[in-house]
């Protein structure tokens, strides 16, 4: 496939980039954050430069990367209680389908 040209706002400022269709979605999400990440920079600190904003925001991006990253390793990313429980109440509720099957003639 050929790549599409789109065009963004970060900071204000338009940047036009180059991506596969099916990738746009993602890559405009991408883009939603880091102007969010941006904008927040600039926004809690004296630092008014763009090149500077940019860095503190990748920066902070990077840091909430690595934590995830490390969570991941860890086994902790996943909210593995809610997944026991809902897998629980799924199976109580299979138990008293099959047990409605079971006592109907």
């Amino acid at each position: 496939m050929s790549a599409k040209q789109i065009e963004v706002q970060i900071l204000g400022q338009a940047y036009r980039l180059s991506c596969a269709p099916e990738a746009e979605a993602s890559l405009r999400e991408a883009v939603a954050r880091v102007d969010a990440e941006m904008t927040k920079a600039r926004d809690s600190s004296a630092v008014r430069g763009t090149d500077r904003v940019a860095v503190l925001a990748a920066l902070s991006l990077a840091s909430e990367l690595l934590k995830l990253q490390k969570s991941v390793r860890h086994g902790e990313a996943f909210p593995v209680e809610e997944i026991r429980r809902t897998m629980s109440h799924m199976n109580q509720q299979l138990d008293a389908a099959i047990g409605q099957l079971n006592v109907q003639p």
